[in-house]
């Protein structure tokens, strides 16, 4: 915990470890998570679509970052958190002003039967 996941156009210019670095850091001051415990993915999308446009059409980029917490959080402090990542992901895409972005983030709570391991 938590476990964030960042989907993504693959074509933006988009500084993935500055990202990371800077979420990381908002997760553990807002929400009190462990620096130790935050991980980020980053998955991109070759294609994307948007509305009922050509799914080749780059005239439109999309970002959504989803973090999982652990229960207990306010919505205050969700809300918090969503605003900060929104923050960052505007330092941290550069717009080229080709492509409309289109940038979302939620936070959610993590199911009561999460478990993981380290080894």
């Amino acid at each position: 915990m938590p476990q964030i996941t960042v989907d993504h156009s693959r074509f933006l210019s988009f500084d993935r470890e500055g990202f990371a670095r800077g979420l990381h850091t908002a997760v553990v001051e807002i929400a009190a998570a462990k620096p130790e415990a935050c991980k980020t993915q980053f998955r991109p999308s070759e294609v994307t679509a948007f509305g009922y446009e050509d799914p080749g059409d780059l005239g439109h980029a999309v970002v959504h970052v989803t973090i999982g917490l652990l229960a207990g959080r306010t919505d205050e402090t969700k809300a918090e958190l969503t605003e900060a990542v929104l923050e960052l992901l505007r330092e941290h895409i550069e717009n080229d002003g080709v492509a409309t972005l289109h940038a979302s983030a939620e936070i959610r709570d993590l199911d009561p039967s999460y478990r993981k391991f380290e080894e």
